[in-house]
């Protein structure tokens, strides 16, 4: 009967304290806000991405990573951590911070798509300009030619004898003594 009691008194002690780790985490000190841990989300999410497009690039730079959020954002691994525990035990508050990140990822999309249309439209028309510009300037130089071939075909200089008359006397009526 005491050996029944004893037992009985375990599995309460042990159902109490397992049921009270679903009370989650406890508030971590240094809890980062949710403003920050957007930011912190985004920036370690768009690290990953160009890491994932570009790691030569990524690692050529030298930029350590790892730690480059944190330095950032002036966190360290742990605060991150535990504040990520608590929030995601708290499913509210955590499904609005990742409302917010995927918002904000989505309107970078959007503000990164218009850049690179207005910078291939902008490439357009200075390509547009540049042939305008060769197209006017082979059009000079071909009248240019032609009126070359023009000038070669057709004297442009007369001789002035062409017009004009020539009045030559006879040797022979020219007093040579009067000189």
């Amino acid at each position: 009967m005491i050996l029944k009691r004893f037992i009985l008194v375990t599995l309460i002690i042990l159902m109490y304290s397992a049921c009270a780790r679903f009370n989650g985490p406890k508030k971590p000190k240094n809890l980062i806000n949710k403003e920050k841990m957007v930011a912190v989300i985004i920036d370690a999410k768009l690290i990953a991405m160009a890491n994932y497009a570009n790691k030569k690039i990524m690692t050529d730079s030298g930029i350590d990573l790892k730690n480059y959020v944190y330095t950032k954002h002036r966190i360290d691994s742990v605060q991150f951590a535990l504040s990520n525990d608590y929030y995601a035990f708290h499913l509210k508050d955590y499904e609005e911070i990742y409302n917010r990140v995927n918002d904000s990822l989505v309107e970078l999309q959007t503000i990164y798509k218009d850049l690179k249309a207005k910078e291939w439209k902008d490439k357009t028309k200075r390509e547009e300009d540049s042939i305008k510009a060769l197209s006017k300037l082979k059009d000079t130089i071909d009248s240019d030619i032609l009126k070359i071939k023009d000038s070669i075909l057709k004297p442009t200089i007369k001789n002035k004898f062409e017009k004009e008359e020539i009045l030559v006397e006879p040797i022979s009526d020219i007093d040579f003594q009067s000189l």
